[in-house]
C-alpha cells in the first residue's frame, strides 16, 4: 500500500506506475473516502487504509482517476507536519566514526539516542529545489534516512508495541549546513532552513516494507553513489527509537521521526565533498522509490 499527496494536496495511491486520485475514484464510484488527505489517513488508520487501497485498485483495474506516475508531480507526502521533524544523530556506527574523524573527537558510539529537530517549514517536496543559500553556508550537505510516520497517540509506549504505533514509511534528505551547525554550537538552525527536508514520494503502509535487514538506505549525487545502508545496522533500532521518545513525551499520528543517515555525507570525505547549485540528489529507500532534488 503506497500512497501519496498530488498537486492539489489531495490523496492519491500508486499501483505499479499507475497513480490513482483517489478522491474521484470514490466520486466516479459511488464509494465513501475515508480520508481526503494523507495526513488524515494517518490519523484515520489501519482500516481506512485498507479501505483506500481497495478502491484504488477497484479505480485501477477500471481505468478510472488513473494517470501514469510519470505525469504526477506529487507533494511532499505531509506538506506541513504537525510538529516539527524529530531526527536522529550518528546513529549508523561508520557514520559516527567518520564524523568524530573529521571533528577529531575520537571514535564515540552514543550510549544513548541523540534527538534534535528540524523546523516543520523546512519540508518540500519530491522534483522541488534545494535552496543553496550561497550568503549562509559554504559547506551545504546530504544525509540519506529513512523517515516513519507515527499513526496511532501514544506514551510510554513499550519496544513490544512499538511498530503497532507506526503508521508507514517514506525518504528523507536530512539536508545540512555544516557551517551553521559549528557557528551555533548546535543543530536545530544547520537543518531547518527552509527546504532542508525533502521529502517522499510516497508512504508505504508498514504492512508491506521489506525487513530491516532488506530495506537498503542510498545517497547517489549526480549518480554517483555516495551512501549505502542498510537498516538493520541501525545502532538504536525503531523500537528503541519509539520507546525511549515516548518514555515522557506523547507521540502523535502524523509525527514524522527520520532514523539517522549511513555513511557517505559529503562532510566524511577528504577533502570535503558538498553540494553546489546544479547538483542532482537522489535518496533510495528499499520499498519507498526515489526521492530526487536539485540544488538551486
Amino acid at each position: 500500500m503506497k500512497f501519496l499527496s498530488l498537486e492539489q494536496g489531495q490523496l492519491g495511491a500508486l499501483l505499479e506506475t499507475t497513480v490513482v486520485d483517489l478522491g474521484l475514484a470514490a466520486l466516479d464510484l459511488g464509494r465513501p473516502l475515508p480520508a481526503a488527505s494523507l495526513g488524515q489517513l494517518v490519523q484515520a488508520g489501519d482500516d481506512a487504509a485498507e479501505q483506500c487501497w481497495q478502491l484504488a485498485r477497484q479505480a485501477a483495474d477500471a481505468g478510472i482517476a488513473c494517470r501514469e506516475y510519470s505525469a504526477v508531480r506529487p507533494r511532499a507526502p505531509i506538506p506541513q507536519p504537525r510538529r516539527n521533524i524529530i531526527c536522529l544523530g550518528k546513529n549508523y556506527l561508520e557514520h559516527a566514526r567518520e564524523i568524530a574523524r573529521k571533528v577529531d573527537s575520537g571514535i564515540e558510539v552514543p550510549s544513548r539516542p541523540i534527538f534534535f529537530t528540524k523546523a516543520s517549514s523546512s519540508v518540500i517536496g519530491p522534483g522541488d529545489t534545494i535552496p543553496s543559500y550561497p550568503e549562509l553556508t559554504s559547506k551545504l550537505d546530504y544525509e540519506a534516512e529513512l523517515a516513519i510516520i507515527i499513526g496511532k497517540d501514544g506514551k510510554a509506549i513499550s519496544r513490544e508495541q512499538a511498530m503497532a504505533h507506526v503508521f508507514g514509511y517514506t525518504a528523507l534528505n536530512d539536508i545540512s549546513a555544516r557551517d551553521l551547525q559549528a557557528d551555533h554550537l548546535q543543530w536545530f538552525l544547520g537543518k531547518s532552513l527552509d527546504g532542508f527536508a525533502p521529502m517522499g514520494p510516497v508512504v508505504v503502509h508498514r504492512s508491506v516494507m521489506p525487513r530491516p535487514a532488506d530495506i537498503a538506505v542510498r545517497c547517489r549525487v549526480n549518480g554517483e553513489q555516495r551512501q549505502d545502508g542498510r537498516l538493520s545496522e541501525l545502532i538504536f533500532d525503531i523500537p528503541s527509537i519509539i520507546a525511549t521518545l515516548s518514555a515522557g513525551m506523547t507521540l502523535l499520528a502524523g509525527d514524522i521521526i527520520a532514523t539517522g543517515t549511513p555513511a557517505g555525507v559529503g562532510m566524511g570525505f577528504t577533502p570535503a565533498r558538498y553540494l553546489r547549485p546544479g547538483d542532482v540528489v537522489e535518496v533510495e529507500i528499499s520499498g519507498v522509490g526515489v526521492l530526487r532534488n536539485t540544488v538551486g
